[in-house]
């Protein structure tokens, strides 16, 4: 295997520098879980402090934690943008978001102010050093749709991270009043649409024509999605103060927005040259059905008054968009960036030759792979009718535990694997 076309692995930083967030994440993926099996309760409300503090492991301790890694990664070798100190940066960013994540879920479970205080601090930090960092990296970074989609999820993470400081030094007090409640919805809309979603559409039009051997996003997609979208998300901030039918045309477009990225993955994935059995390719289907299901809660609502007025409502799409769609789709990338980072760097320090190192295939074995899609699969499928039957939730806590600990052993069989033939991490 060479070195894919139009990429740039001369400035790619140490192996360590993205693996610590890759390690991490199933770690806090686990702890989601163990909350889920504790208390059913957590998904009764949005506003519960379970609620939010699962919400936030998953957000912060999975989501936000691989992708960081994996920006981190692709800033150097896809934009051509050489972070500074990569080994200084990496460490610091990781440290704080660890620890300032686990602050933040205790600051919510035990509502201590000091909690909050640390996490704001730390998570503050976190961000501070990676903005900064990667900010400036993607100001000179060579120009492409993946640059674009990446500096529009900076944008949106940069809003988040701003409304989220605001939101827990005013849990820090102990009152949620109801203009917070709104502040909290925009926080909510930036992080998962802003963030999460516009960074995987800027890694897509990269990893799935390259990984999945599909043909490129059509320009006409690609050139425009990300800016309409980020656009669409500044107005839907401001429907609080927009006539109704105004707001609801906006959200109109984001759904409808959401809806052609998914329906075109799919039909790109379909078209893939190569039909060998991929999990990845699994995990991408799991999430743009999930991103559909998303658009179809949300038009049942518009049609559905007592629906849209329900607390299972907001719950449905938050269990779609964060599980379905964002824990599926980043599984699946660190079933593909992991085994590929390792076979590079191997292949570059080593500079074997074709059969005296593992190929990516082997870093992991499929059918274990398989068997953790599997697992996350019923995890997804458990949580999503806990929400109609909350004596389901238990038992979804539990397969979304077992489906965490095999992703952790995935990886680390993936490093193990590399440590054996003489990879360096620095």
């Amino acid at each position: 295997m060479g070195q894919p076309a139009g990429l740039s692995f001369e400035q790619a930083p140490p192996f360590a520098a993205p693996l610590r967030f890759f390690l991490t994440a199933p770690l806090f993926l686990l702890a989601a879980a163990v909350l889920i099996a504790s208390s059913p309760d957590a998904l009764a409300s949005r506003w519960t402090p379970q609620a939010f503090a699962l919400t936030h492991a998953l957000t912060l301790g999975f989501l936000a934690m691989s992708m960081l890694g994996a920006m981190m990664q692709m800033l150097p070798v896809v934009a051509g943008a050489s972070l500074p100190s990569p080994r200084l940066v990496a460490g610091l960013a990781h440290v704080s978001l660890v620890a300032g994540t686990a602050a933040l879920m205790t600051g919510f479970l035990t509502s201590r102010p000091a909690a909050f205080g640390v996490a704001v601090l730390l998570l503050g930090g976190s961000f501070i050093v990676f903005l900064g960092v990667a900010g400036t990296a993607l100001m000179h970074a060579v120009a492409s749709v993946t640059v674009s989609g990446m500096r529009f999820a900076l944008a949106g993470l940069s809003i988040t991270v701003l409304l989220g400081m605001v939101l827990a030094l005013v849990h820090a007090g102990g009152r949620l009043p109801a203009a917070i409640q709104t502040g909290a919805g925009a926080h909510a809309a930036f992080g998962l649409l802003g963030w999460v979603l516009l960074l995987v559409i800027g890694v897509a039009y990269q990893v799935v024509p390259m990984f999945q051997i599909t043909p490129a996003y059509p320009p006409w997609l690609s050139r425009w999605l990300a800016a309409v979208l980020f656009a669409l998300l500044l107005l839907h901030a401001a429907t609080p103060a927009l006539p109704d039918a105004l707001a609801t045309a906006i959200d109109a477009g984001l759904a409808g927005a959401i809806l052609v990225f998914a329906l075109v993955t799919l039909w790109l994935q379909s078209r893939r040259r190569r039909k060998l059995p991929d999990v990845t390719l699994d995990f991408w289907r799991l999430g743009m059905a999930s991103l559909i299901a998303c658009v179809l809660v949300w038009l049942y609502a518009q049609f559905v008054p007592a629906w849209a007025a329900s607390t299972a409502y907001p719950l449905s799409l938050g269990v779609l968009f964060i599980g379905g769609f964002g824990v599926s789709v980043v599984n699946g990338m660190l079933y593909k960036i992991v085994p590929f980072l390792a076979w590079f760097h191997l292949q570059a320090q080593l500079q074997a030759r074709a059969g005296t190192i593992p190929t990516m295939k082997d870093m992991i074995a499929p059918r274990w792979a398989r068997l953790q899609f599997l697992v996350h699969l019923v995890a997804c499928m458990l949580v999503v009718a806990g929400l109609a039957w909350p004596h389901l939730l238990r038992a979804a806590g539990l397969v979304l535990a077992l489906s965490a600990v095999l992703l952790g052993i995935n990886l680390l069989t993936a490093v193990r694997r590399f440590s054996r033939h003489g990879g360096r991490y620095r």
